[in-house]
């Protein structure tokens, strides 16, 4: 579940500024309503369920931008981006006839003063508590997180971009609510690259957001530095490794299976199709995402035996695991039929990602290994590398992986900085 406990920039509950202080309840009631803006909806989906918020006392979430049927005996959660837009759909379930009977404002991050003031002026007397906690980011795993800003790099990079600056300014102001919300005042570090500024810009910025985050609040325990050190670098630093095909199990099954909103569609030996869902909750994908994708395949029998073994069925499983026979030991084992369904999942996954590899990826992977690299598996040195890509070429591969390789070609060819503007050009990769 989400937890709100966390140090936050500024309380301004009364519609007054004050110094920060660490987050306490302050709703006595049960909240029954929560109204999300588009990025909180996806945070909140990231890391909890809709059985979380109702254990909390949610029961109804609400849309920010939607038509929404008036609830005036009940009391109103705003969790939501500190921008324009956001504050104009507040402003406007109270600016004729009230939508709720209250509102609960927690913003992402820091709220410029304009659009508070704005805020107070149109709607303040209906503002019971107004509160900036730090959580500008997505949490897509317990140790990675994105800024959900996948335009980033052409609006940075493009050449004659407007857009350079305010991306900077956003980006650095989510890298600090992480860092506050992990209580960390970390030292700032970035590559230092003569022909481009952007890291030493951006690391600037974030140092200089830190200071004043801290400043701010006056009951943290980090005034003075931490022994966290922030790397800032872009991908100057190694053009190459996005455009290789990946052999772990989680980036395999992102490159090559069709996967959206993280949802995994299937096919059993009876036809039918399932889907499953591929995030913290399986706990099998948890522990096998990162791993190879050769020692995912030997994971997956051993796990299926073990079960089958506690249950006496240890003589079926002695055979090459199969899904018709995971399907039989699911009939004949009614109390582990969650447990076998999570198998299930990973083996079918798994054969469909080890079925692409032995079809085209497992060439693929050695031509694109000898251009990154400048050698073979044996150690020689590619003395012309458009014999190693032109197969490649010649071969019914996909177009996109055929590009991936006449990147790889050029990047062999020119190195480092030139490989950076070719990625420019092509965009996000």
């Amino acid at each position: 579940m989400l937890s709100f406990r966390k140090p936050a920039r500024r309380d301004r509950s009364d519609q007054e500024t004050y110094k920060v202080s660490r987050w306490t309840p302050v709703i006595k009631d049960v909240m029954e309503i929560l109204i999300l803006d588009h990025f909180t909806t996806r945070l909140l989906s990231s890391c909890c369920k809709m059985s979380d918020l109702m254990s909390e006392g949610i029961t109804i979430v609400e849309d920010l931008y939607k038509n929404r049927e008036p609830v005036p005996e009940m009391k109103a959660i705003y969790f939501m981006a500190p921008t324009a837009k956001c504050v104009d759909a507040l402003i406007n379930d109270f600016k004729l006839k009230p939508k709720y009977r209250a509102a609960y404002v927690f913003f992402t991050d820091y709220c410029p003063d304009d659009i508070f003031d704005k805020m107070k002026k149109n709607c303040g007397k209906h503002i019971k508590v107004c509160k900036e906690i730090n959580i500008s980011f997505l949490p897509l795993e317990a140790q990675v997180f994105t800024c959900d800003n996948p335009e980033a790099f052409k609006k940075i990079y493009t050449p004659n971009s407007r857009d350079k600056d305010q991306t900077l300014e956003m980006i650095a102001d989510q890298i600090v609510t992480l860092c506050a919300t992990l209580e960390e005042y970390p030292g700032v570090r970035y590559k230092k690259d003569s022909d481009l500024n952007y890291g030493k810009k951006l690391a600037e910025l974030v140092d200089n957001k830190l200071a004043r985050h801290y400043d701010l609040d006056d009951n943290s325990k980090k005034k003075g530095k931490t022994q966290a050190q922030l790397l800032i670098v872009d991908r100057a630093m190694d053009p190459v490794s996005p455009i290789l095909h990946e052999l772990t199990y989680q980036a395999m099954a992102y490159d090559l299976i069709p996967i959206k909103d993280n949802t995994y569609e299937y096919k059993l030996k009876d036809g039918s199709k399932k889907e499953a869902l591929l995030n913290e909750e399986d706990q099998l994908w948890v522990k096998l995402r990162h791993m190879h994708i050769a020692e995912v395949t030997g994971q997956i029998p051993k796990l299926v035996k073990e079960i089958s073994a506690s249950r006496g069925e240890k003589k079926q499983t002695d055979e090459k695991i199969s899904v018709g026979a995971l399907s039989q030991l699911m009939k004949k084992m009614p109390g582990f039929r969650k447990q076998m369904a999570q198998k299930t999942v990973h083996l079918c996954l798994a054969e469909d990602l080890m079925s692409h590899y032995q079809t085209n990826v497992e060439k693929l992977c050695k031509a694109e290994q000898d251009l990154a690299i400048g050698a073979d598996a044996e150690g020689q040195k590619v003395k012309d590398p458009m014999r190693t890509l032109l197969p490649v070429l010649l071969h019914p591969h996909d177009t996109t992986d055929k590009i991936r390789a006449v990147l790889l070609y050029i990047f062999s060819l020119n190195g480092g900085y030139f490989s950076f503007l070719v990625m420019q050009r092509f965009g996000n990769i």
